[in-house]
């Protein structure tokens, strides 16, 4: 019974693995053939995606040649164009050439022709001339035989002749020239022994060349800065000489110009009271003592005109009075010297019964063209004359103060005597010192020798004339050319001016970059 069951039970799994190995079979058999088919589709798929490619290369490769071609023909036709348009500027400049060329053989031909020309008339000329000489030797010979001279004879007669007359003349000119020599000899020394009778003995060159400031000792030291470079920069930016010596209590300042001598007092006076002194601070205060001094002008030219008692002036004349506050004529100070001329006019155009007004203003204005002599060429009476006429004076001021030296005719009365007026002016006792305007005028003309080289861009003559500081440009004089500069304004002077002992030529070029951070 036990081994019946046993026996049933290795049936049933024999029946059942055989069952398993058949579904399996089967299953395979099912899976594999899905398998062929899908991969049969793929293959089949991928061939198509392939011919269809090579179809679009082979397209993409056909345009691509297409496009090539298209552009290698394009830039044939331009190099085609190119080949023309140079064929027909050679052809073009053959056809010159050979104009030209024809021009050049027709004028060769003309040239020989006029050559032969020419040298047949210079044959003609030659004989001519030969014939005119016979002719010209027959005529002395005749003349010789009529005259009874001989050509030497009658020429020594007529030099001879021409000598005495020449003496004659010569003797009368003399007398004539030596009598004026003598009258005028004898005004002048007139004139100098009236002034030499009349003069004082005042100090003219202190008043024009040089002024003191009190200074307290302690700020000397601070005035000069560490290795003089603060009263470098003083005397840079003012033009002048600032003399720190032993001195208790004073700087000197000396310098031929009296504005730049004010500028630099006014400039010292504000350091001293701010109490700081740098480079950089002395550039601000010589800027503004140059502002304020340009107000201080207009204000001296007012109070001239208040007190000469002439209203309605233009205000570029006002301000030209201003100027000649800072100018003097051979020691007198010419503004002064304006409005006392404006009296004198308007004293004897009073006594004579003449126009008072017109001569004060005539007698105000008259120098006033000193002012502007440094910056126009010509007389100053014409300079005033034409700036009166330019800045709406009448015709009749205009003239009286061009004619105050005689340089035009008078054409009113009052204007006739601005002259004697001036002169009365001037040669009152110690009035003028002739010294002092030769030596503003040897100064002067150190410092208009240097600004006239190209590069210069001011120029202080400094130490009495015998030393010249010249400030170049920095954009236009480079620094090996500074010492070329330096010799050719030596030999400059050395050959144009005359002057005592040696005088030392500075020349300074500096170059500054200046930023601001905000």
């Amino acid at each position: 019974m036990h081994l019946d069951y046993i026996a049933e039970l290795i049936l049933i799994f024999l029946v059942g693995t055989c069952v398993g190995a058949l579904s399996i079979y089967l299953f395979h058999r099912i899976k594999l053939g899905n398998y062929q088919t899908i991969s049969a589709s793929i293959l089949q798929k991928g061939e198509q995606e392939a011919a269809t490619r090579r179809q679009s290369q082979e397209l993409n490769i056909k345009q691509l040649q297409l496009e090539q071609q298209r552009e290698l023909e394009l830039i044939l036709q331009n190099e085609r164009r190119k080949m023309l348009r140079e064929e027909e500027r050679l052809k073009l400049r053959e056809d010159k050439f050979d104009a030209k060329t024809f021009l050049v053989e027709k004028k060769i031909a003309e040239i020989e022709a006029r050559e032969a020309v020419c040298k047949g008339a210079q044959a003609q000329i030659i004989e001519e001339k030969r014939h005119i000489s016979e002719i010209e030797l027959k005529l002395i010979n005749q003349l010789e035989r009529s005259a009874g001279y001989s050509a030497q004879e009658a020429k020594d007669l007529l030099i001879n002749r021409f000598t005495e007359e020449t003496k004659l003349e010569a003797s009368h000119l003399t007398r004539r020239l030596i009598r004026e020599a003598e009258e005028e000899a004898e005004q002048k020394a007139r004139e100098i022994i009236a002034t030499a009778i009349n003069r004082l003995a005042v100090d003219c060159v202190s008043e024009a060349t040089v002024n003191t400031v009190s200074i307290p000792d302690d700020m000397k030291g601070r005035i000069i800065g560490r290795e003089g470079r603060n009263i470098r920069t003083l005397e840079r930016e003012t033009g002048i000489n600032f003399i720190v010596d032993e001195t208790p209590g004073a700087v000197v300042l000396s310098g031929y110009d009296p504005i730049r001598i004010q500028i630099g007092k006014m400039a010292l006076n504000e350091l001293l009271i701010d109490g700081r002194v740098y480079p950089t601070r002395i550039e601000e205060v010589v800027a503004k003592a140059k502002t304020d001094l340009k107000k201080q002008i207009k204000l001296f030219g007012e109070d001239a005109a208040i007190r000469a008692g002439v209203m309605n002036l233009h205000p570029e004349i006002i301000i030209l009075l201003g100027k000649l506050k800072f100018r003097f004529s051979y020691g007198q100070n010419v503004l002064e010297h304006s409005i006392e001329v404006a009296h004198l006019m308007g004293i004897i155009s009073a006594e004579l019964g003449l126009d008072a007004r017109l001569a004060k203003r005539i007698g105000l204005l008259h120098d006033m063209g000193k002012a502007l002599s440094h910056d126009v060429e010509g007389s100053h009476a014409i300079i005033g004359h034409d700036f009166a006429l330019k800045h709406g004076e009448f015709k009749d001021v205009a003239n009286g103060i061009g004619c105050h030296h005689y340089e035009m005719e008078p054409t009113t009365i009052e204007g006739s005597f601005c002259s004697a007026a001036d002169a009365i002016s001037a040669s009152r006792l110690g009035a003028r010192n002739e010294a002092v305007e030769q030596y503003l005028k040897r100064l002067k003309q150190l410092e208009e020798l240097a600004r006239e080289i190209e590069g210069v861009e001011e120029a202080y003559a400094m130490q009495a004339g015998r030393e010249i500081r010249v400030v170049v440009c920095p954009n236009k004089v480079e620094d090996g050319a500074v010492h070329l500069l330096a010799k050719a304004l030596t030999s400059r002077i050395e050959k144009e001016l005359t002057y005592p002992g040696k005088i030392k030529i500075v020349v300074i070029r500096e170059r500054r970059a200046i930023e601001y951070a905000i």
